[in-house]
């Protein structure tokens, strides 16, 4: 039985704030005091540090909502995730699909190294943007007058990165709605480009840039399709707060970087056609409910989040019975305002994180089709 996403968002917020600015408050210090001196020894710590707040987020997945990610992949790329660095581009199918590669990461052991280029306005966010920052996220500004730069400084900064890290891409810039695909439709039927119904199509230029840039240090692209079953709803954050378990399908390639082309049109073409296969995968998938040849592997739920979950809320109680017994010379009047105001700032940074992740908020299509035979080209 779902539960109201309003009777959970209060009490874990609470436990991801406090621990979030505990956590943001130790990597501030280590980011001061320590990466001056050695960067290698930062990012190793920073790593652990990061883990503990990320967790909280796999714990809801794996252990409050029961989502379930279905992984298929060959064998030697299972057994090299998370012992290599790596380039991931994948589909981006739904408001979650950070989540399930951080549950990948997780079970990978390179959570705290799983990296992603993702829009400026994220290092923003509370708690969770802050983290990232900390943690050598590339921040865009969806310029390329400005990003050119942004992009090669971060690759620049990942060369002696000291453990095995993953950085995602979501090439096809934003979040896959129906009104995004019929724009992406229309161009594509304008330009004599293949028409896909699953997919948008990838803006190449990011992906370019970082094979230009990582070839020499990167041995491999991760190339990951994620479906979700047409029988059910996609997954989203107010769902997973609900508790309302839910499938995702994840498909990983890998590709080595040295056999991709050696110039930019040759490499953005090669993206291009990646995508066109992910279409034609996903179509099948959605027609026949067949949705990999490749061998379906067990990732298990590791009990390490449910630790750390229990962990954080041992100590945070504790922490709030001692604060309360420090402070008892206050009147209840004052400590009931104090809780007051806390709760409803808890409830608002909640809902700015839940909100900054629906995708019906994300970068809107600069254009939508009127023509009623374009709109055809979204019938099965």
């Amino acid at each position: 039985m779902a539960i109201p996403p309003a009777l959970v968002v209060v009490p874990v917020g609470v436990l991801f704030i406090l621990s979030g600015l505990i956590v943001n408050l130790i990597q501030a210090i280590v980011f001061i005091l320590v990466r001056p001196v050695t960067k290698s020894l930062y990012r190793r710590i920073n790593k652990v540090i990061a883990e503990l707040l990320w967790l909280e987020l796999i714990w809801l997945i794996d252990w409050w909502a029961g989502v379930k990610v279905e992984l298929y992949t060959d064998v030697e790329t299972f057994r090299l995730l998370g012992k290599e660095h790596a380039l991931v581009i994948c589909n981006h199918r739904s408001d979650i699909d950070w989540l399930v590669g951080w549950v990948l990461a997780q079970r990978s052991g390179c959570l705290g190294s799983a990296l992603a280029i993702m829009k400026s306005a994220v290092k923003f966010l509370p708690i969770i943007g802050w983290s990232m920052w900390f943690s050598d996220y590339v921040f865009l500004e969806r310029s390329w007058a400005k990003d050119e730069e942004t992009l090669k400084s971060g690759f620049k900064r990942l060369e002696d990165f000291p453990m095995p890290f993953w950085l995602a891409l979501f090439v096809e810039g934003t979040r896959f709605t129906q009104g995004k695909l019929l724009a992406a439709q229309e161009y594509a039927a304008s330009k004599g480009l293949p028409v896909t119904r699953n997919v948008l199509i990838p803006r190449t230029k990011g992906f370019v840039s970082a094979v230009c840039h990582m070839h020499s240090f990167v041995p491999a692209i991760y190339d990951c399709t994620v479906a979700i079953p047409k029988n059910q709803p996609p997954p989203t954050m107010r769902r997973i707060f609900g508790g309302q378990p839910s499938t995702v399908n994840l498909q990983i390639r890998r590709h080595l970087m040295k056999e991709l082309p050696e110039t930019g049109d040759g490499i953005a073409q090669w993206c291009k056609d990646v995508f066109v296969t992910k279409d034609t995968l996903l179509e099948k998938y959605f027609a026949k409910n067949t949705f990999s040849d490749l061998e379906h592997q067990d990732i298990g739920r590791p009990k390490k989040s449910l630790f750390v979950v229990i962990s954080w809320s041992c100590f945070l109680v504790f922490g709030i019975v001692k604060l309360f017994q420090r402070f008892s010379f206050l009147t209840s009047w004052v400590v009931i305002a104090f809780l007051v105001t806390f709760l409803v700032l808890v409830t608002i940074v909640m809902q700015i994180l839940i909100q900054s992740s629906e995708s019906e908020r994300s970068t809107p299509p600069h254009l939508l089709p009127s023509d009623p035979m374009k709109q055809r080209l979204l019938q099965k």
